[in-house]
This record gives structure tokens, sequence and C-alpha cells, in this order.
């Protein structure tokens, strides 16, 4: 049997979990899975079958070098993480090559959410859920105005960078801190607003950033799986309860922002939607056009979410999904030998 070659490229170590879902699946298809990293040792290599050092280039050069890659391996099916946006505008360069692109391709959407401020003005303008209390600043004096106006508001404070990904930049605004007290105890994400200021007031101005109320709620991901023109299947709402505690739960609320955020922007195969909770209300943290790095154990609900978004790329039709709710899960570290021979430069 021919076997479907599938390229990751510089994606987090928890794509080692998902190139396993995608060769362990459950109709019996075959695969062979290549991807390239800048880190040879990075662990999502470890589940590769072949795996190649990435340039540690940008722009053109490395859309040039993932059509290279796709060519010169024949690979059937690319699933971005880095650069996606890159890639979204350039899909037609892997398509001239015989490749199938992961990819929603939308540009003018994908720009929108790889810009959080840009998304949230389409979300206020489609009202089809709540946001945050926000401010965007790029100065440290707009940065002084939206932290006085959402305290006057009644708000606790916390900023990240538009364009930041996961937890990367996130700080919470906290002038009740001890330095010496944290000197003894775990890195907390927590500034005071003296010390953000300050250092914000050391340049002319800065990349953009979301100055916004702090949710103080339960956190939600919402993963997704869509078909190609964005008709969503399935959603698992996933629960952050407590330490590595996950629940997956059938939250009426959630899934209905799921279904309306499909509606709204056709995202296609696998997107993740982050939500937390203010009291009763909850409220869009962002939204991700990838698998999320949790989506491992939403799997745990029997929906594949990896391997079913290949298959849709690779145009097969996928039955009515039915995934099951009331699961507490969690993970825990495995011991790996690594296979050193595995990765080779080009």
């Amino acid at each position: 049997m021919t076997k479907t070659r599938i390229y990751f490229n510089r994606w987090f170590s928890v794509a080692y979990h998902y190139m396993n879902m995608i060769r362990n699946n459950e109709d019996g298809m075959q695969f062979e899975i290549y991807g390239t990293h800048s880190d040879p040792n990075n662990m999502a290599l470890q589940a590769c079958d072949h795996a190649e050092l990435e340039p540690k280039v940008t722009g053109k050069e490395y859309i040039d070098f993932c059509v290279d890659f796709c060519r010169r391996h024949q690979i059937d099916l690319f699933i971005p993480r880095l650069h996606m946006l890159d890639i979204s505008r350039n899909i037609h360069l892997f398509e001239e090559v015989g490749t199938k692109v992961l990819v929603c391709r939308d540009t003018e959407l994908m720009e929108k959410l790889m810009e959080k401020h840009h998304f949230y003005e389409s979300v206020r303008e489609l009202g089809i859920m709540s946001i945050p209390d926000y401010f965007t600043v790029s100065n440290a004096s707009q940065f002084k105005h939206a932290y006085e106006a959402l305290t006057n508001a009644g708000h606790e404070v916390c900023f990240k960078p538009c364009n930041g990904e996961g937890g990367m930049g996130f700080r919470v605004i906290d002038n009740s801190r001890n330095p010496l007290e944290e000197l003894s105890g775990h890195t907390q994400n927590r500034i005071s607003f003296e010390d953000a200021f300050r250092a914000f007031s050391s340049v002319e101005s800065f990349p953009n950033l979301m100055v916004m109320e702090r949710l103080q709620g339960y956190e939600y991901s919402i993963d997704c799986l869509a078909d190609s023109t964005g008709n969503l299947l399935a959603a698992v709402p996933r629960r952050k309860a407590g330490g590595r505690l996950r629940k997956l739960e059938e939250n009426a609320d959630l899934l209905k922002i799921a279904s309306e955020v499909a509606s709204a922007y056709h995202i296609p195969y696998n997107f993740n939607i982050q939500m937390k909770y203010q009291k009763d209300t909850p409220k869009l943290l962002e939204i991700n056009p990838r698998m999320s790095g949790g989506l491992h154990v939403s799997c745990l609900s029997g929906i594949n979410f990896p391997y079913l978004a290949v298959k849709l790329a690779m145009g097969y039709e996928v039955e009515p999904l039915n995934p099951q709710f009331g699961i507490l899960g969690s993970h825990v570290e495995q011991p790996l030998i690594m296979n050193e021979q595995k990765v080779r430069n080009h």
C-alpha cells in the first residue's frame, strides 16, 4: 500500500503526539511522516520517519526552503505551524509541486487572527461573543492611560503582545508583589505598574500590546474540527481543572460559540478557541487556526482531531462525530531514548 507523505515544519514538541495519532489511525491508512526544525533535539522530530534541520531564515527564503523540501520528498500534505500566514499567501507554490497544505487559505482572516486586536474588532462588530475590555498601546503614555482607565472601571489589569503565541509575553499587573519573597519562590508572570511603565518608558515606542481586563473565572480551550469549507464537524470544550487536570465538558454556551465562530469565519480543519469566564460570562482570549498545544487531551473524547483533519484535507469524507464528554484527563512525562542519528542536514 502506498503511504501518504506528510510534512510538519517547526512545530511544538506536542506534535510528537499528533504525528503518532495520525499514524495510529482508526482506518488503517498508511503514512510516512517528515519533519523539520532548527533544533535537532526537538521532541517532535523523534516521531518522524525522516527529519532534517531547518535553516534559520524568514520570509521568501523560508517559503523557498519549505517548497523545495516538499518537492524533494514528494510530500502529499504539508501541516505548517511556523510562518503559517506566509505559507497561506503562497499556497500556489506548494500546489505547483503537488503538495496540499493544511492551512486556512483566507489570508485576510489569517492576518486578523495573528494580530489579536484586529480580530477583537471583528468579533465586536459581529457580536457573536463577549470580549474583554481592552486597549491597544504602543508607547508608555498610552500604556498608562489604558491602565488607569481599566482600573477606574474596577478591573484587574494584564497585558500581552498583539501577535504573541500562547503565554509568551503575558503579564499581570500586581502592585502588591514582594520581589524578595519571589526570589525564593516560583517564577511568576506578574509585574508592578511602576516596573512595567519604567520599562516601556525606556523606548519611544514598542510593538503593539493589548492592555486588558484580567478575567477571573474558569479558562477553556475549545478544540474544533471543520471540513475544507469551514463547516463545523466537532467541538470539545476543555476546562483547566487545576494543575495538569483537564475536564472535557458539554458546555452549551461554549458549543454555541464554536458553532457561531465556524459560521462567521469558516476556518477549515483544526482550530482552537480560547475563552475565560468573568463571573457567568465567557469572554474571548484568542483563536488559533491550527492544532492547539493541548489537543491530545481533547482526543480522549474519542475524536482523533489530527488524523481527521488530514483525512479531510486529502479529500475523504468524515462520518458524523459524537465526542464523549464528562471526561477528566491529564498527562504524564514519558522517558524516551533520543535517536541522535534521526536528524540530518540537507
